[in-house]
């Protein structure tokens, strides 16, 4: 029981210390005012996720499926004749419409503009880690030297040339296929039962928080291993890193 209790103690330090970190929203404001580039490119990712893509769906879901609803309703009761109800066919032909044009919303809108915002997000993504890059280069010569020196180290591990090119192509596949499994077995567990949401919230803390320092991994360029060896070591603090944006 004593044993159980020293571990949860540096469990909880370091949990807490990656909530923490993930609550100090000044930085942001500190890094766009000291640099333009990057506040243009959160403003860009704000007004592409947060009021095209989700008005989208706002819109969707808050004007046309209730028009739909009303126009082609669904159930007997809502149709304004009511010797409509005598016809069985007619209700499920309204619904059989109501459920396509829907369909067709999402196939021609949404779908295309999912792709879209996520393919245009992950590139503006990689500005956004560069230039809060730059901005901590700017604030700290010291900093500056040892991500150099780290990048250099992590640099000689790896071969040159082709080799090296295949070996990055290979683990950027291989993080893809790891997180894509993850991510379902995250979604399975999420159906168990009592304590499968909590599950399901910590496990998705955790892929979240990978994805927000991977930007940074790659530009130290850190090999793979590396970044799975870090992440297992501290996984509380990446846990309570997260946790704050869900």
């Amino acid at each position: 029981m004593e044993s159980l209790a020293s571990q949860a103690k540096p469990v909880a330090v370091l949990w807490l210390a990656g909530f923490l970190q993930a609550a100090r929203l000044h930085r942001v404001v500190s890094f766009c005012v000291r640099s333009r580039p990057l506040s243009i490119r959160i403003a860009q990712c704000f007004l592409l996720n947060g009021f095209i893509f989700l008005g989208s769906l706002l819109t969707l879901k808050s004007v046309i499926i209730p028009i739909l609803s009303w126009i082609l309703p669904k159930q007997c009761d809502q149709l304004q004749g009511q010797h409509l109800c005598d016809h069985t066919g007619a209700v499920a032909t309204y619904s059989l419409i109501h459920s396509v044009l829907i369909e067709i919303f999402y196939v021609f809108w949404f779908y295309p503009l999912y792709i879209f915002s996520f393919i245009l997000s992950a590139l503006w993504y990689n500005d956004i880690a560069k230039h809060a890059l730059d901005v901590v280069k700017c604030k700290s010569p010291d900093a500056t030297q040892a991500l150099d020196a780290h990048t250099i180290s992590e640099s000689i591990d790896r071969p040159e040339g082709f080799d090296g090119v295949a070996i990055g192509i290979g683990e950027h596949a291989y993080s893809i296929l790891l997180l894509t499994i993850f991510f379902i077995e995250v979604s399975v567990i999420g159906y168990i039962p009592y304590f499968g949401k909590a599950l399901n919230f910590l496990l998705l803390s955790l892929m979240y928080a990978y994805y927000c320092f991977e930007y940074k991994w790659n530009f130290f360029a850190v090999s793979l291993n590396n970044r799975l060896d870090f992440f297992e070591s501290n996984w509380a603090f990446f846990a309570g890193f997260d946790s704050k944006t869900l």
